[in-house]
């Protein structure tokens, strides 16, 4: 491009508007596809009073137990009776320190205890129980 003028000087200025316009578009996309992303188990966690554990960059290892007693490995339901040899298996392949432990208020507590006695014997030594923060009206 020549500018105008007697110097015949070139012109090398970048044009930032393809580059605003393809970060926008990535933008949207992204501010769609996030709430799509969210996974997990519905559960309906206990509210209790205590403090929160410090964070790692670690992906946690969650084991959950939702309102009918089903359990799940992340998001993928396992047999109860078979935890403890998949848990097992896994930690054969990736071996972890700790293991979260997410049950819905209305499970049993003897089923929350043999889930419990299940990730025990997998070899865990850190078992966490994850709870939801108690709401003002229980303080």
């Amino acid at each position: 491009m020549i500018v105008g003028g007697g110097d015949n000087q070139l012109m090398s200025e970048i044009n930032v508007t393809p580059f605003v316009d393809v970060m926008l578009v990535l933008l949207i996309i992204f501010m769609v596809a996030a709430p799509m992303m969210t996974q997990g188990v519905d559960v309906a966690l206990p509210e209790v009073k205590a403090e929160s554990l410090p964070q790692d960059d670690e992906v946690p290892f969650v084991v959950s137990v939702d309102k009918d007693g089903k359990v799940f490995i992340n998001e993928f339901e396992v047999n109860r009776g078979g935890l403890n040899k998949k848990l097992v298996a896994i930690f054969r392949e990736k071996p972890t320190e700790k293991v979260f432990l997410r049950a819905d208020k209305r499970v049993p507590y003897g089923t929350v205890m043999d889930v419990m006695a299940q990730i025990r014997g997998a070899g865990i030594e850190k078992l966490g129980m994850i709870t939801d923060p108690a709401s003002e009206k229980q303080q």
